[in-house]
């Protein structure tokens, strides 16, 4: 039996939550799964990520095969970096110290991210201001003609 880590989807129509969970690659998308090893919610902001990690390792280590996108999802939490060190022998402190750095990049990416949007909106503000600003002017004129 072949075992995949995916996504079963959940919700209403477009309000859609997603399990992440162990199922046999023959089950349909949202049909029988052996274990839900996570939840995801992309319509929060930033989305919402939930995965019991020591599962999610097991699985992987027993030969389950995520698909694409429970690959990134994993990669994002840490989880393949963890695998992937853990595969090569490395030792448990070395493991959490490079965890660590690994959040913190991740962490310093996000805000960076942030502040570009923040500054993207406010160049973007001040586009629309003189734009109405222009508008008004100019209809100010056109009022100031018609009388005579």
């Amino acid at each position: 039996m072949a075992v995949k880590l995916r996504l079963r989807r959940l919700g209403k129509k477009k309000q859609p939550i997603y399990k992440i969970v162990a199922a046999d690659s023959r089950s349909p998308r949202d049909g029988k799964f052996i274990e839900a090893i996570g939840l995801y919610n992309p319509l929060t902001k930033p989305a919402s990520l939930d995965i019991n990690e020591d599962r999610a390792l097991y699985w992987l280590n027993n030969g389950a095969q995520p698909t694409d996108t429970v690959r990134s999802l994993l990669s994002q939490k840490g989880i393949m970096l963890e695998r992937h060190l853990r595969k090569k022998g490395v030792a448990e402190e070395k493991i959490k110290e490079e965890l660590e750095k690994f959040q913190k990049l991740r962490e310093a990416k996000l805000s960076t991210v942030k502040t570009k949007k923040k500054k993207k909106a406010a160049s973007e503000e001040k586009k629309q201001e003189t734009v109405s600003e222009g508008t008004a002017e100019v209809k100010g004129a056109a009022s100031e003609e018609q009388p005579a």
